[in-house]
């Protein structure tokens, strides 16, 4: 058997566009683990989060597996793109919305750095997913809001001396402002689609950079906005 290319784990490898970085990833031979609530059959491995577990039992559940499944070999990225939306301002749902959203985009940031500081590659890529909206108030979507300014936080943290990640790393996320995926499409059928960023558009982005084109400095926090089908990636 050859060896791949190189490995890669996709956290939240099964939503839209997990699901489209595995397949671009699995297009150019690469290994690939996928973590998330439920299976990709495309990927070479797949570690299921346990669902209704505390973020401590998960980090713990979680880094077995990936040690179990990359059996001493090292990634050249680990890659997070797990995450959801929710909207709402102050007077309604606050709790519960933050509680969501922090689950499904911090937690998994925090899973996605402590993977990185055991098993990725000197020189290797920690790609974490904020949004363009967070570097702003955020008063109709506060849990999101307050969830991806937090991802970014996290990622120009792992991109300081000391943060526990390998030597030479690079910690970057990007800021989409909305991407264009099925379910996008669904709620939002009259939305300006010549607006929206192309999952394979963001999958070809994120494998360049981890196979070391166009990186962006340590720490970047890199916006995706798209105008008339064209995306530029413009650091914050």
């Amino acid at each position: 058997m050859s060896q791949a290319p190189g490995r890669v784990i996709i956290y939240g490898g099964k939503g839209a566009l997990g699901s489209k970085v595995v397949s671009f990833f699995k297009s150019k031979s690469w290994w690939v683990g996928s973590v998330d609530l439920a299976e990709n059959s495309e990927a070479d491995a797949n570690i299921v989060v346990p669902r209704d577990v505390d973020l401590v039992q998960q980090e713990t559940d979680v880094l077995k597996s990936v040690s179990s499944a990359l059996s001493g070999n090292k990634l050249d990225a680990i890659i997070c793109v797990a995450g959801g939306w929710a909207g709402g301002n102050a007077a309604k749902d606050l709790a519960k919305n933050s509680d969501l959203m922090w689950k499904q985009s911090v937690w998994s940031s925090l899973i996605s750095a402590a993977i990185a500081s055991h098993h990725l590659k000197d020189g290797g890529l920690i790609s974490l997913t904020g949004a363009k909206a967070a570097l702003e108030a955020t008063p109709g979507m506060i849990g999101y809001g307050i969830a991806k300014a937090a991802v970014h936080s996290l990622t120009k943290t792992l991109a300081a001396k000391d943060s526990g990640l390998p030597a030479n790393s690079l910690s970057v996320a990007i800021l989409p402002v909305t991407l264009d995926t099925p379910m996008n499409r669904k709620w939002m059928p009259k939305a300006d689609h010549t607006s929206w960023t192309p999952l394979e558009f963001v999958a070809e982005l994120l494998y360049n950079w981890t196979t070391g084109k166009d990186r962006p400095s340590n720490g970047s926090l890199m916006q995706l906005v798209t105008t008339n089908s064209q995306t530029s990636v413009v650091p914050a």
